[in-house]
Formats: C-alpha cells, sequence, structure tokens
C-alpha cells in the first residue's frame, strides 16, 4: 500500500472530497457519511439513483456504532465473528435517526455496514478516524474497476486515489439482514 498523509486525507473528506481504495472485491469510493456534500458527490460521480442507499464500513464495529441504534452486546459479538469469516459480509442494521437518508436509502430505517477484511480498507478508515461510505468503484450498470489503473482512468480527476491491490474476491460482499436471515446480494 502506498503511504498516505492522514492529515491531508482527513482535511480532503472533511470538505466533502471523495476517495478511491482497494477492498476485497473491487476499488470502492467513499466519503464521510455525515458529510451530504460528499455523499452527493458519489452519487453523481457514480450516476447512481439517490434512492438506492450506500454501504458504510468501519476499521472495527466502534466507528459504525454512531451511526447505529444501540444493539445488544451478544449481538454485536456475532457481528464481529461474521465479519472475521468468509465471504465477506455486510449487515443491515437499524440505523438512528439522526442518518442521511441519502446514506440510509430513501424511506429505510436501517444501514448496510461492514468492517472489511482487507487491511487497505481498515486502514483508510484507521487514518481517517471515522467510518467511510464504501459503495462501489463504477458507474450506475458499469462494471467495478478491479486495479488502481482502472479507477485512474475512470475516476482520475473526481476523486483522491489510494493506491493497492483488491482482495482478490471473485464476488461483491455478500448482504445479509442477521435479523431476518434474509440474503439480499
Amino acid at each position: 500500500m502506498q503511504r498516505i498523509n492522514a492529515y491531508a486525507l482527513r482535511a480532503h473528506l472533511k470538505r466533502g472530497g471523495v476517495i478511491a481504495y482497494p477492498t476485497e472485491f473491487c476499488y470502492g469510493l467513499g466519503c464521510l457519511p455525515n458529510h451530504i456534500v460528499g455523499i452527493r458527490r458519489i452519487l453523481h460521480i457514480k450516476k447512481r439513483p439517490q434512492h438506492k442507499g450506500l454501504i458504510t464500513i468501519g476499521q472495527k464495529f466502534r466507528q459504525l456504532a454512531p451511526l447505529l441504534k444501540r444493539l445488544p452486546e451478544n449481538d454485536i459479538q456475532q457481528y464481529q465473528q461474521i465479519w472475521q469469516t468468509d465471504p465477506p459480509t455486510t449487515l443491515i442494521l437499524p440505523a438512528r435517526a439522526s442518518v442521511l437518508p441519502l446514506l440510509r436509502g430513501r424511506g429505510r430505517g436501517s444501514l448496510a455496514v461492514r468492517v472489511p477484511r482487507h487491511d487497505v480498507a481498515r486502514q483508510v478508515c484507521w487514518l481517517a478516524k471515522n467510518a467511510l461510505v464504501s459503495t462501489s468503484c463504477n458507474r450506475a450498470k458499469k462494471r467495478p474497476c478491479r486495479t488502481e489503473r482502472e479507477t485512474r482512468r475512470q475516476f482520475g480527476r473526481d476523486v483522491l486515489i489510494i493506491g493497492g491491490k483488491t482482495g482478490g474476491y471473485k464476488q461483491p460482499s455478500q448482504i445479509m439482514n442477521p435479523f431476518s436471515a434474509e440474503r439480499l446480494r
């Protein structure tokens, strides 16, 4: 992984800047989950409908907790175990009312969250000192960028790119509702 200036990264994100970084399957686009300008930029860059909602990642559950309703400790331990197993799994959990509707998805009371298994994605959250939006780096209905080169070619002018290799998974994280055991992707 390239060396990242933590101060420059945090300043970029606080201005509503968007970053691209490797994850388990592909490059992800990210911003601060409470920054409406950053979220709108991601939606504009991707040409993604506003009603769908976005995934949020954190280095540890502790970074995700401020976005979620209070959960029983034994549930949190179970989610942490899920995040350490294959395949990578995103969970749909109850969101706090203060979470932006653009992040949750219009009309939804839940949020898609994950502690990634990819070292660079976790390190970027650690350096940012915050959870981050994490959506695939692609335009709507197009193939996600799997390399730094593809990411630079398609999004180089619009985002700050953090280089590195993706995790080699053949599919994006599965999305699961742990309360109903329903698999959404």
